[in-house]
């Protein structure tokens, strides 16, 4: 059994993850912290917990002062939040999954650009590991510290890596993504009120979205090439999913069929447990509540076009599910331990 502890809890990513290590064989529970929440029972503010859990939720200052109780930290924090607490569980000896933007980059430079905060924990950066297990699993094994990608980076590298490593297409591309509201996060917002959502559709972050980079940076580690990603993500008025439309050219002088694209796919994901490449086109519905990500490829060969569309529950595969899966290869443990669900689809 590992002893885990959460700071962020209370969040809509933190209480996935909570959900999830709950009910993982190899998880012993021991600290739960939350800003806004402290010192209410977690059954208080999450009932379905009820029954199953109780915890009393720290402050922060309490949490840490209790760090030598834990063997892993998860933190599940808007960025900016985790340096400092990170650099502490890493002095004393702690594994630190980080659900928040603040290790994703080992350039601090480009992430002091995106997210306009300086960074805090600048050497622990350069030994954090991009927890996207299907690129990264051999480092996450070694790794102190990890970095959870985030919701739309995991669908649309996911989505685009095969081709990138396959050399098939020109690596400028278009992700067009489509987002449950949960992706905002749980602080009372006038754009995520019930009014502003249902029956409603919108963009957001056009040319300016700090998930941009994050997909570049991963995929250039692919290819001895330069990419380029024009991102434009849409709220849709659901609770959770994130569905990835990418658009491709061929390079010059490629041809390519769809059968053969998907015999890159399969090559590419034969072993990967939650990774399901599929004939049908990926919905919402097909992977709401699990950790799987759902993948179609369409080639129009005439016109040199490949479309992939990636699917995934935002807050568990985009989220939580990652994170606890990167647990489960940091630790040793069958990598799909705690995360067989599959989709209730209705």
């Amino acid at each position: 059994m590992i002893r885990v502890g959460i700071i962020g809890v209370t969040g809509y990513a933190g209480q996935q993850l909570l959900w999830l290590l709950e009910q993982h064989p190899e998880v012993d529970i021991r600290l739960l912290s939350s800003k806004s929440y402290a010192d209410m029972d977690i059954a208080e503010v999450y009932p379905n917990f009820e029954g199953r859990l109780s915890h009393t939720l720290l402050k922060d200052q309490d949490f840490m002062a209790r760090i030598d109780e834990i063997d892993l930290l998860f933190m599940a924090l808007p960025h900016g939040l985790s340096q400092e607490l990170g650099q502490v569980a890493y002095d004393n000896g702690v594994k630190v999954i980080d659900l928040g933007a603040d290790f994703r980059f080992e350039d601090t430079n480009t992430y002091e650009a995106w997210y306009k905060v300086p960074h805090k924990a600048k050497d622990l950066s350069k030994v954090a590991v991009y927890g996207l297990p299907e690129l990264h699993r051999e480092r996450i094994a070694k790794s102190p510290i990890i970095a959870s990608p985030g919701c739309f980076p995991t669908s649309a590298i996911l989505g685009a890596a095969p081709l990138i490593v396959a050399k098939k297409v020109e690596t400028d591309m278009i992700v067009d993504s489509k987002t449950g509201t949960t992706g905002a996060g749980r602080d009372a917002k006038t754009t995520s009120l019930y009014c502003e959502v249902n029956e409603n559709f919108k963009p957001y972050g056009l040319f300016n979205h700090r998930h941009t980079p994050e997909m570049e940076k991963e995929l250039e580690k692919l290819t001895d090439e330069n990419v380029d990603v024009l991102f434009t993500p849409h709220l849709l008025p659901v609770n959770r999913g994130i569905l990835s439309t990418i658009y491709f050219n061929l390079k010059k002088g490629v041809t390519l069929s769809e059968e053969e694209a998907y015999q890159i796919y399969q090559a590419f994901y034969q072993d990967e447990p939650f990774v399901r490449v599929r004939k049908g086109l990926p919905e919402l519905s097909h992977v709401r509540g699990t950790n799987f990500c759902d993948i179609a490829i369409r080639v129009d060969s005439k016109r040199g076009k490949v479309i992939v569309i990636a699917a995934i529950d935002n807050l568990i595969k985009g989220a939580a599910g990652q994170a606890v899966q990167s647990m489960n290869i940091l630790f040793g443990f069958p990598e799909e331990t705690g995360l067989s669900s599959l989709s209730m689809y209705i």
